[in-house]
């Protein structure tokens, strides 16, 4: 490993997840998963501004028009700018009592790809889904906690990783009609001595895929074809998901996590729960806006 991931912003977060970038706004928006919160950090100055929602938020995507589309307990929620809960799109399926919506992100068309996890950890209840104006669709299904999901820059691909299951996958990909299909094995994750698993991921112009490698401690690269390129370490035992932004979209960023570490590792690591920050040769992808017509 050579360069590193900064510290940005100590935002003390206890599961700081789906950090997403605002072209419009030249602002970072992110989620605390658990303390029910959507984060507004302004980079020009360092402010950083908060809403409170109702019920965890475990994902969000900028709306057209405003706003946000919002994967929380229990369902797929319109969100205004200012944090009210607007309309309902869709109801989490599952039993809500052990399940809620975690990762999830627009596709190239407008429509929301978002998976739930398995709070069990091990039933194996949480799925994949597609949400347009058909409704809710499960993409895959049996898994135990849906992550990484992520698309190549011409749509055409779909990387969605299991997390607790330590595997990253693609699938082909349908812009046109949103279907998913012929899911292979893309990367393999975690090994007696390293238990980085793959969390929130991202794409960048050349077709890399970024992973944070939660209690791995870094994230890593990968090439179109599989190889591992590079690593990178984060400051944090359990970085979560990686985005990226800036005016040039060269910078990644990275949240974390500090709920449920213990004690030493949180002296080890007295920034869990931070956003940090590392410059890239090469832009990131722009993130489209939620289409709730599609």
């Amino acid at each position: 490993m050579t360069a590193g991931f900064d510290l940005v912003l100590d935002a003390k977060t206890a599961l700081g997840e789906c950090p997403l970038w605002s072209v419009a706004e030249q602002v970072l928006y992110f989620v605390d998963i658990k303390q029910s919160r959507i984060h507004r950090f302004d980079p020009a100055d360092g402010s950083l501004g908060m809403l409170e929602l109702p019920e965890e938020v475990g994902c969000i995507g900028l709306a057209q028009g405003g706003g946000f589309i919002a994967g929380l307990r229990s369902g797929l929620w319109l969100v205004s700018a200012e944090g009210k809960l607007t309309r309902k799109l869709a109801d989490n399926p599952e039993d809500q009592s052990i399940s809620r919506f975690n990762d999830g992100m627009v596709d190239p068309a407008g429509r929301f790809i978002a998976g739930t996890v398995d709070e069990t950890r091990e039933r194996g209840i949480a799925s994949l889904y597609r949400y347009d104006s058909r409704g809710l669709q499960k993409l895959s299904v049996g898994l135990l906690t849906s992550n990484g999901v992520a698309f190549s820059p011409d749509g055409k691909r779909l990387y969605h990783s299991d997390t607790l299951r330590y595997s990253l996958y693609t699938y082909d990909y349908d812009v046109a009609t949103g279907a998913a299909e012929n899911r292979q094995l893309f990367a393999k994750f975690g090994s007696e001595t390293d238990k980085g698993r793959p969390d929130g991921g991202a794409v960048d112009v050349e077709g890399r895929y970024w992973t944070a490698l939660f209690e791995g401690g870094r994230v890593q690269c990968y090439a179109p074809d599989g190889r591992l390129l590079a690593e990178y370490p984060v400051p944090a035992k359990c970085p979560t998901m990686v985005t990226f932004g800036g005016p040039d979209l060269k910078t990644l960023y990275c949240t974390s996590a500090s709920i449920g570490r213990s004690a030493e590792e949180l002296a080890q690591y007295p920034l869990s729960g931070a956003l940090f920050a590392m410059r890239t040769d090469v832009p990131g992808l722009s993130k489209p806006l939620f289409n709730p017509d599609i």
